[in-house]
């Protein structure tokens, strides 16, 4: 049986951009995990990432939840980080 740790490890994304996908979606933890995989290997999947981040950092400043929206920069941040070749880590 795979832990959670195990389908983070395969989903190719941090628990941070799992909780973003999951908050956008609407979706559990582990469907976000899912949904994020398949994301990470498509040919605009990262683009859609970037976007559904970009997303909630919007939403949180507009309902005032500024720490939240501080996270979910700093995890925009790590996403383009660790993407550095890809079309999403543009404007």
């Amino acid at each position: 049986m795979l832990t959670y740790e195990d389908c983070l490890c395969l989903s190719g994304l941090d628990e941070d951009e799992i909780r973003a996908i999951a908050e956008h979606e609407n979706l559990t933890e582990f469907a976000a995990m899912e949904l994020g995989q398949y994301l990470i290997q498509s040919d605009d999947g990262l683009l859609r990432l970037r976007r559904i981040i970009l997303d909630d950092i919007e939403r949180a400043e507009r309902s005032g939840k500024k720490e939240h929206a501080l996270v979910l920069k700093l995890t925009l941040k790590r996403f383009v980080d660790s993407h550095p070749d890809n079309p999403a880590t543009a404007g």
